[in-house]
């Protein structure tokens, strides 16, 4: 990335006409942002949404053309029938969604939640989508799963031995990150010009941190959205940045100042754990299990 690109805002965004675009959990946060900047720009936006009340609402506030559809997640069934619904092409996928170092609670499959909505949801989404996008996946990952010791414990993947929130969420993101270097491979294995890549916000001041477990963790966390955080907007351009831009495929996007919490988008550090590649195919195998949903025959080239 040169110096000039460096500092990218929404404003750099290029003409979306024509396009069309999916951004999961588009009700608030970077995800309001992102189907906001893109609309703005010309692409149609699908707001893929729990809660379609509050996606409406949002939606008749947005410049240009949306449309609001259920999606949850956190339900395979409603995966299934989001992506059963779809007909006609799609250019770029934005797996935004996500919930973060919430109290222990099981997905309507019995997944460990933050595992089945931040992974295996997107996951299932993804492939079943995959047959009609023309462009791109762009995954929301996280600087968390740099920490120190963060891997995939292939052993308790629900955490039913043990629950803790954020090595929880921490193991999510790391999973988004292996998921986008499989997808990659296998997309270039089967010749397709679609492309994968992942990006993190940094420390965005959002909704997300009002989920965490325990009183005392979400009022430090309020607080540090008010000092150190830096805003939705900021927080989004990763996000726009990778589903517009020119980059090579299995990307990861972040903010470029220090320790990676704020800035504008510049590629960004993953750890070891992120590029092994024999991770990301157990998990991969392992996904595939677990939701049913396989990687596709037929895809856009």
């Amino acid at each position: 990335m040169s110096a000039s690109q460096s500092k990218w805002t929404a404003a750099d965004l290029p003409a979306q006409t024509g396009r069309t675009v999916v951004v999961t959990g588009a009700t608030s946060g970077i995800g309001a942002v992102t189907a906001r900047e893109l609309a703005r720009a010309g692409a149609h936006v699908v707001l893929a949404v729990r809660d379609t009340r509050r996606g409406e609402a949002l939606a008749r506030g947005l410049p240009g053309s949306t449309e609001v559809r259920r999606l949850d997640l956190a339900d395979l069934s409603s995966v299934r029938g989001f992506a059963a619904g779809w007909h006609g092409p799609l250019d770029v996928l934005v797996n935004n969604a996500g919930v973060m170092a919430i109290p222990e609670a099981r997905t309507a499959d019995g997944f460990e939640r933050q595992f089945g909505t931040n992974h295996l949801g997107p996951f299932a989404l993804t492939n079943l989508l995959l047959p009609q996008i023309t462009d791109r996946v762009v995954t929301v990952a996280s600087n968390a799963h740099r920490r120190p010791g963060v891997d995939i414990d292939f052993d308790d993947l629900d955490s039913r031995r043990s629950y803790r929130p954020w090595r929880a969420y921490q193991q999510s993101k790391l999973a988004n990150l292996l998921f986008t270097r499989e997808l990659q491979r296998r997309l270039t294995e089967a010749g397709s010009a679609v492309t994968a890549h992942a990006v993190h916000p940094g420390y965005a001041a959002t909704n997300l941190q009002s989920g965490a477990a325990g009183a005392g963790q979400r009022l430090m966390m309020a607080i540090a959205n008010r000092l150190v955080a830096q805003s939705e907007e900021q927080g989004a351009l990763p996000s726009l940045y990778a589903a517009t831009q020119p980059l090579p495929g299995a990307s990861y996007t972040g903010p470029d100042g220090r320790g990676e919490l704020r800035g504008f988008p510049a590629p960004a550090q993953l750890s070891p754990h992120a590029v092994d590649d024999a991770r990301a195919r157990r998990l991969w195998d392992v996904s595939e299990r677990l939701t049913g949903v396989g990687f596709p025959t037929t895809l856009s080239r």
